[in-house]
C-alpha cells in the first residue's frame, strides 16, 4: 500500500469496517457468562447488539443449546437465517475454522475433515464471506499471552492448555485451492486470514494463476505461535506488499487486541474485535464484552475524525458478491502489477 501525504487525515480514509467476534468459540461459556450467548435466541440478539454497537461484519460461530461449539451446517443456517432477518445490512462471514473448539469441559479441541468444511460452500441461506486460511501453519494461541490471561478461564485447564498451544492449522493446497473454487462457484467470498509474508505471497500466487478471480479481502493475523508477532514492524513489512486496492483488517488477541486496533484506525485499515480474542479489559481488571469493545473502537475513531461505516458501505467496499472475469483484470482491480509479458524480470511500476 503507498501512504501519501495526507493519508492520516480521516478525508482521506474509507469509514471504519467493525468485524465483530463475538462468539468465543475458544472458551466455554462459563468463561463469561454474562457474554457469551448460548441459546438461538441470544446468538442471534448478540449479532443486533453488536450492529447497534457499531460493528457492520460477524464473524460467525455457532452454539449448540447445551453451549458446545456446533459442528452441525443445519446450526449454521439457523443462525445465518436469524440473523439475517434481525440485521439483513450486516455482512456474515463464516469463520473457517468451524470445529476447533472444545466440545465439553473435559474434551480436547478438533479440526473437521477437509470434506467437512468443503461444505460451508453449500451453507443455506448463503453468507457472504468464509474465512479462507492458505498454508499449514503452527497457530499456538497461548504464545504470546501471559499465564494470567488465562488464570480461572477453560484455556488455563492444562489439557485445554496443551490443545490450544500445539494446534496447527491445517490448509495444504489441494484443500484451499479446491475450497476457494467452491466459494467462488456458490458466490461467496473468501476473506483471506493472512499470517505472515509468505501466507501473502501465496495469496498474490493464487491471483496470478487464476485460481481466485475476486476482491482481495484479508485479515492480517498477528497473534505471534506461528503467525506474526503483534508489531509494528511486522504490520509495516506486510503493508509494502500489500496492493492499493486490497480491503486490509488487523486482528490481534489477548491484551494486544486494542493496541493494534488503534494502529489500524490511525492507518485508514479496518478492525476486529470481540470475545472470541480477548475477554479482558486493556488493564486486566475486569472482563470487556464485545459491545463494550466495539464501542470503545467507535469512540477512539470518533476522536480522531474517521467516521465508523455503515452495513451498505461496508458491502461497498469490501465488494461483496463481486467476482472478476479474468486474471488480468483481478489484478488490475486490486491494484497489483500485472504478469509479466515473456523474458521480462517484472514492473517496477504499475501501467497507467
Amino acid at each position: 500500500m503507498n501512504f501519501l501525504d495526507g493519508h492520516l487525515y480521516p478525508e482521506n480514509q474509507p469509514p471504519l469496517i467493525i468485524t465483530a467476534a463475538p462468539y468465543a468459540p475458544g472458551w466455554i461459556p462459563s468463561d463469561f457468562p454474562e457474554d457469551i450467548p448460548v441459546t438461538m435466541a441470544d446468538q442471534i440478539q448478540k449479532a443486533v447488539d453488536c450492529y447497534e454497537a457499531g460493528a457492520t461484519v460477524l464473524h460467525l460461530h455457532v452454539r449448540e443449546e447445551d453451549g458446545k461449539g456446533s459442528k452441525r451446517l443445519s446450526k449454521f443456517n439457523e443462525l445465518i437465517a436469524g440473523v439475517r432477518k434481525a440485521v439483513p445490512d450486516m455482512v456474515i462471514q463464516v469463520g473457517g475454522s468451524i470445529s476447533f473448539a472444545p466440545e465439553g469441559e473435559g474434551q480436547a479441541a478438533k479440526w473437521l475433515s477437509d470434506d467437512t468444511r468443503h461444505m460451508l460452500a453449500e451453507l443455506d441461506p448463503k453468507p457472504d464471506q468464509v474465512t479462507v486460511t492458505v498454508n499449514t501453519s503452527q497457530m499456538n494461541v497461548t504464545e504470546h499471552a501471559g499465564v494470567e490471561d488465562f488464570e480461572g478461564l477453560s484455556r488455563g485447564f492444562p489439557h485445554l492448555y496443551a490443545t490450544y498451544k500445539d494446534m496447527i492449522v491445517p490448509s495444504n493446497p489441494s484443500w484451499y485451492e479446491e475450497h476457494i473454487r467452491r466459494l467462488s462457484a456458490a458466490g461467496i467470498q473468501s476473506e483471506f486470514q493472512v499470517y505472515n509474508m509468505s501466507s501473502f505471497e501465496s495469496i498474490e500466487r493464487l491471483i496470478r494463476r487464476g485460481i481466485y478471480k475476486g476482491p482481495l479481502v484479508m485479515n492480517w493475523v498477528a497473534i505471534s505461535g506461528g503467525m506474526d508477532q503483534a508489531n509494528i514492524y511486522n504490520l509495516a513489512h506486510m503493508l509494502r506488499a500489500v496492493p492499493d486496492g486490497a480491503v486490509f483488517t488487523v486482528e490481534s488477541s489477548v491484551r494486544n487486541v486494542l493496541p493494534i486496533n488503534v494502529m489500524g484506525i490511525a492507518l485508514g485499515l479496518h478492525v476486529r474485535c470481540g470475545t472470541e480474542d480477548v475477554l479482558w479489559n486493556p488493564t486486566r481488571t475486569g472482563k470487556m464484552s464485545s459491545v463494550e469493545q466495539i464501542k470503545q473502537l467507535v469512540r477512539i475513531s470518533g476522536e480522531m475524525g474517521r467516521p465508523i461505516s455503515t452495513g451498505r458501505q461496508a458491502r461497498e467496499i469490501m465488494k461483496i458478491g463481486v467476482f472478476y472475469d479474468s486474471v488480468e483484470e483481478t489484478l488490475r482491480e486490486n491494484g497489483f502489477a500485472p504478469n509479466r509479458p515473456g523474458a521480462h524480470q517484472g514492473f517496477l511500476r504499475k501501467p497507467q
